[in-house]
């Protein structure tokens, strides 16, 4: 399912913004992006790449903007800490708010990504978080 460079996502924030409990599809894109940032950090590269082409380009660049020289990922990092790390990447101090958004934008990046690619990125997540994703 994947999307043309120039997709419109003016309907995915609108999903966003209702699933996630969110005021406006301007809040929606704002939550989209932390998502985005905090999954990004906590995929291996190969399943972020595989997952990247299967995006919108800016929700790519959202998912790829963080680049670290040398990075450990944390497998075994709680769903709290993950949450805590979206709602400050979000703006926000309220990691059980970020919660609801959270799972909005992974209900909608598994809509883009399918069930194969869907799968690694569970598997590649911390085990809480993976099953964050598969829930959503």
């Amino acid at each position: 399912m994947s999307q043309s460079n120039g997709a419109d996502l003016s309907s995915y924030y609108q999903r966003v913004e209702e699933n996630g409990r969110l005021r406006t599809p301007e809040i929606a894109q704002q939550w989209s992006t932390a998502v985005l940032r905090a999954l990004g950090t906590n995929l291996d590269g190969r399943t972020k790449k595989r997952l990247a082409k299967t995006l919108p380009d800016e929700l790519a660049f959202n998912l790829k903007r963080k680049f670290w020289l040398l990075h450990f990922r944390d497998k075994h990092k709680p769903q709290a800490v993950f949450l805590k790390e979206v709602a400050r990447l979000g703006g926000n101090t309220d990691a059980q708010f970020a919660l609801y958004p959270t799972r909005a934008v992974f209900h909608e990046l598994k809509g883009f990504a399918g069930e194969d690619i869907s799968n690694d990125v569970a598997d590649s997540l911390p085990d809480e978080v993976g099953a964050l994703w598969q829930e959503a």
